[in-house]
Protein backbone atom coordinates (compact mmCIF):
# COMPACT_ATOMS: atom_id res chain seq x y z
CA UNK A 1 0.00 0.00 0.00
CA UNK A 2 1.48 3.36 -1.04
CA UNK A 3 1.32 6.33 1.28
CA UNK A 4 1.27 9.75 -0.37
CA UNK A 5 2.54 12.72 1.58
CA UNK A 6 1.44 16.10 0.34
CA UNK A 7 3.81 18.97 0.89
CA UNK A 8 2.01 22.31 1.08
CA UNK A 9 3.10 24.84 -1.51
CA UNK A 10 4.85 27.97 -0.18
CA UNK A 11 2.53 30.84 0.32
CA UNK A 12 3.11 33.83 -1.87
CA UNK A 13 2.84 37.43 -0.85
CA UNK A 14 -0.17 39.52 -1.66
CA UNK A 15 1.50 41.05 -4.72
CA UNK A 16 3.00 37.79 -5.88
CA UNK A 17 6.56 38.96 -5.23
CA UNK A 18 9.28 36.91 -3.59
CA UNK A 19 9.95 37.55 0.06
CA UNK A 20 12.84 39.80 0.90
CA UNK A 21 14.68 40.18 4.18
CA UNK A 22 13.17 42.65 6.57
CA UNK A 23 16.29 44.82 6.82
CA UNK A 24 16.77 44.90 3.07
CA UNK A 25 13.21 46.02 2.47
CA UNK A 26 13.51 48.97 4.81
CA UNK A 27 15.40 52.02 3.62
CA UNK A 28 16.92 54.25 6.24
CA UNK A 29 15.41 57.71 6.19
CA UNK A 30 17.53 60.63 5.16
CA UNK A 31 19.49 62.11 8.02
CA UNK A 32 20.02 65.50 6.35
CA UNK A 33 18.79 68.33 8.47
CA UNK A 34 18.86 72.10 7.98
CA UNK A 35 21.57 72.31 10.66
CA UNK A 36 23.71 69.81 8.73
CA UNK A 37 23.28 71.82 5.52
CA UNK A 38 24.26 75.00 7.34
CA UNK A 39 27.38 73.38 8.79
CA UNK A 40 28.30 72.10 5.32
CA UNK A 41 28.00 75.59 3.83
CA UNK A 42 30.11 77.03 6.65
CA UNK A 43 32.77 74.35 6.07
CA UNK A 44 32.83 75.13 2.35
CA UNK A 45 33.21 78.84 3.07
CA UNK A 46 36.08 78.18 5.47
CA UNK A 47 37.76 75.89 2.93
CA UNK A 48 37.45 78.54 0.22
CA UNK A 49 38.88 81.14 2.57
CA UNK A 50 41.96 79.05 3.32
CA UNK A 51 42.46 78.26 -0.37
CA UNK A 52 42.37 81.97 -1.12
CA UNK A 53 44.78 82.63 1.72
CA UNK A 54 47.17 80.01 0.37
CA UNK A 55 47.07 81.69 -3.05
CA UNK A 56 47.77 85.08 -1.50
CA UNK A 57 50.62 83.66 0.55
CA UNK A 58 52.34 82.84 -2.76
CA UNK A 59 52.45 86.59 -3.41
CA UNK A 60 54.68 87.10 -0.36
CA UNK A 61 58.42 86.54 0.02
CA UNK A 62 58.98 82.99 1.21
CA UNK A 63 61.69 83.96 3.71
CA UNK A 64 59.51 86.64 5.28
CA UNK A 65 56.56 84.29 5.73
CA UNK A 66 58.80 81.55 7.13
CA UNK A 67 60.43 83.94 9.61
CA UNK A 68 57.02 85.16 10.74
CA UNK A 69 55.67 81.64 11.23
CA UNK A 70 58.75 80.61 13.22
CA UNK A 71 59.08 83.69 15.41
CA UNK A 72 55.47 84.69 16.03
CA UNK A 73 54.73 81.89 18.55
CA UNK A 74 57.94 82.71 20.44
CA UNK A 75 57.79 86.50 20.49
CA UNK A 76 54.05 86.51 21.22
CA UNK A 77 54.41 83.89 23.97
CA UNK A 78 51.72 81.88 22.17
CA UNK A 79 49.21 84.66 22.60
CA UNK A 80 49.82 85.37 26.31
CA UNK A 81 51.47 88.78 26.09
CA UNK A 82 52.59 91.42 28.52
CA UNK A 83 54.06 94.77 27.49
CA UNK A 84 57.44 93.26 26.56
CA UNK A 85 55.95 90.50 24.40
CA UNK A 86 53.59 92.96 22.72
CA UNK A 87 56.53 95.22 21.86
CA UNK A 88 58.55 92.36 20.39
CA UNK A 89 55.54 91.13 18.42
CA UNK A 90 54.90 94.63 17.06
CA UNK A 91 58.54 94.89 15.98
CA UNK A 92 58.30 91.52 14.23
CA UNK A 93 55.16 92.58 12.36
CA UNK A 94 56.75 95.87 11.33
CA UNK A 95 59.94 94.23 10.07
CA UNK A 96 58.03 91.62 8.10
CA UNK A 97 55.78 94.26 6.53
CA UNK A 98 58.79 96.39 5.54
CA UNK A 99 60.47 93.29 4.13
CA UNK A 100 57.41 92.55 1.96
CA UNK A 101 57.47 96.13 0.69
CA UNK A 102 61.19 96.29 -0.12
CA UNK A 103 61.45 92.83 -1.70
CA UNK A 104 58.65 93.76 -4.09
CA UNK A 105 61.21 95.94 -5.89
CA UNK A 106 63.63 93.07 -6.48
CA UNK A 107 63.90 91.21 -9.76
CA UNK A 108 66.10 88.63 -11.48
CA UNK A 109 67.77 88.02 -14.80
CA UNK A 110 69.93 85.40 -16.54
CA UNK A 111 73.41 85.81 -17.91
CA UNK A 112 74.73 84.23 -21.08
CA UNK A 113 75.26 80.89 -19.30
CA UNK A 114 71.69 80.79 -18.00
CA UNK A 115 72.60 81.50 -14.37
CA UNK A 116 70.04 83.52 -12.42
CA UNK A 117 71.05 86.70 -10.61
CA UNK A 118 69.01 88.96 -8.37
CA UNK A 119 69.05 92.70 -7.99
CA UNK A 120 67.08 95.81 -7.07
CA UNK A 121 65.00 97.89 -9.43
CA UNK A 122 65.47 101.66 -9.19
CA UNK A 123 64.07 104.69 -10.96
CA UNK A 124 67.14 104.75 -13.22
CA UNK A 125 67.45 101.07 -14.01
CA UNK A 126 68.45 97.83 -12.37
CA UNK A 127 71.41 97.06 -10.10
CA UNK A 128 72.44 93.42 -9.55
CA UNK A 129 73.42 92.38 -6.04
CA UNK A 130 76.43 90.57 -7.47
CA UNK A 131 78.51 93.43 -8.86
CA UNK A 132 80.69 91.03 -10.87
CA UNK A 133 77.92 90.53 -13.43
CA UNK A 134 76.60 93.11 -15.85
CA UNK A 135 73.22 93.64 -17.44
CA UNK A 136 72.63 95.37 -20.75
CA UNK A 137 71.34 98.96 -20.56
CA UNK A 138 68.26 98.03 -22.60
CA UNK A 139 67.34 95.24 -20.20
CA UNK A 140 68.06 97.40 -17.17
CA UNK A 141 65.73 100.06 -18.55
CA UNK A 142 62.93 97.49 -18.83
CA UNK A 143 63.32 96.56 -15.16
CA UNK A 144 63.28 100.05 -13.66
CA UNK A 145 60.62 100.99 -11.14
CA UNK A 146 57.18 101.79 -12.51
CA UNK A 147 53.93 102.99 -10.89
CA UNK A 148 52.52 99.46 -10.62
CA UNK A 149 55.51 98.37 -8.53
CA UNK A 150 54.30 100.56 -5.68
CA UNK A 151 50.84 99.03 -6.01
CA UNK A 152 52.33 95.54 -5.82
CA UNK A 153 54.41 96.51 -2.78
CA UNK A 154 51.38 97.96 -1.02
CA UNK A 155 49.31 94.87 -1.83
CA UNK A 156 52.06 92.64 -0.44
CA UNK A 157 51.87 94.51 2.85
CA UNK A 158 48.07 94.11 2.89
CA UNK A 159 48.39 90.39 2.20
CA UNK A 160 50.85 90.05 5.06
CA UNK A 161 48.38 91.90 7.30
CA UNK A 162 45.76 89.32 6.28
CA UNK A 163 48.09 86.45 7.20
CA UNK A 164 48.85 88.11 10.55
CA UNK A 165 45.16 88.64 11.36
CA UNK A 166 44.51 84.94 10.73
CA UNK A 167 47.25 84.00 13.22
CA UNK A 168 45.68 83.08 16.56
CA UNK A 169 48.81 83.99 18.54
CA UNK A 170 48.89 87.50 17.10
CA UNK A 171 45.19 88.10 17.69
CA UNK A 172 45.32 86.77 21.26
CA UNK A 173 48.40 88.85 21.98
CA UNK A 174 46.83 92.21 21.09
CA UNK A 175 43.18 91.34 21.75
CA UNK A 176 43.13 88.95 24.70
CA UNK A 177 39.51 89.78 25.59
CA UNK A 178 38.04 91.43 22.49
CA UNK A 179 34.63 93.03 22.50
CA UNK A 180 31.83 91.86 20.24
CA UNK A 181 32.59 94.60 17.71
CA UNK A 182 36.29 93.70 17.62
CA UNK A 183 35.44 90.02 17.09
CA UNK A 184 33.22 90.93 14.15
CA UNK A 185 35.95 93.08 12.61
CA UNK A 186 38.61 90.39 13.09
CA UNK A 187 36.38 87.77 11.47
CA UNK A 188 35.35 89.88 8.45
CA UNK A 189 38.41 92.06 7.75
CA UNK A 190 40.87 89.29 6.72
CA UNK A 191 38.39 87.74 4.29
CA UNK A 192 37.43 91.10 2.75
CA UNK A 193 41.08 92.13 2.55
CA UNK A 194 41.98 88.86 0.86
CA UNK A 195 39.22 89.19 -1.73
CA UNK A 196 40.20 92.75 -2.64
CA UNK A 197 43.91 91.87 -2.89
CA UNK A 198 43.15 88.83 -5.05
CA UNK A 199 41.15 90.95 -7.48
CA UNK A 200 43.88 93.59 -7.69
CA UNK A 201 46.62 90.97 -8.17
CA UNK A 202 44.65 89.50 -11.07
CA UNK A 203 43.90 92.92 -12.58
CA UNK A 204 47.50 94.15 -12.21
CA UNK A 205 49.82 91.13 -12.45
CA UNK A 206 53.51 91.62 -11.84
CA UNK A 207 56.23 90.47 -14.23
CA UNK A 208 58.95 90.51 -11.60
CA UNK A 209 60.56 87.41 -10.08
CA UNK A 210 62.26 88.86 -7.06
CA UNK A 211 63.97 87.47 -4.00
CA UNK A 212 61.79 84.95 -2.22
CA UNK A 213 58.94 85.06 -4.72
CA UNK A 214 59.98 82.03 -6.70
CA UNK A 215 61.86 82.11 -9.98
CA UNK A 216 60.27 81.01 -13.23
CA UNK A 217 63.37 80.35 -15.25
CA UNK A 218 61.43 80.04 -18.48
CA UNK A 219 60.15 83.62 -18.24
CA UNK A 220 63.32 85.39 -17.09
CA UNK A 221 65.07 87.26 -19.82
CA UNK A 222 68.79 86.97 -20.30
Amino acid sequence: MDIKVEIPAPQSTNNGDAKTPLLASQKSPSTTTPQTDQNSLIAQAISSTFKGTAYLACRLPTGTVLAFQLLSPILSNQGVCDVAFKTMTAILLSLCAVSCFILSFTDSFKDEKGKVFFGFATFKGFYPIDRTVTISPAEAAKKKIGPFDFLQAFLSMLVFATIALLDKNIVDCFYATPSVEIKEVLSVLPVANGVVCSMLFVAFPTQRHGIGFGVDKTSITS
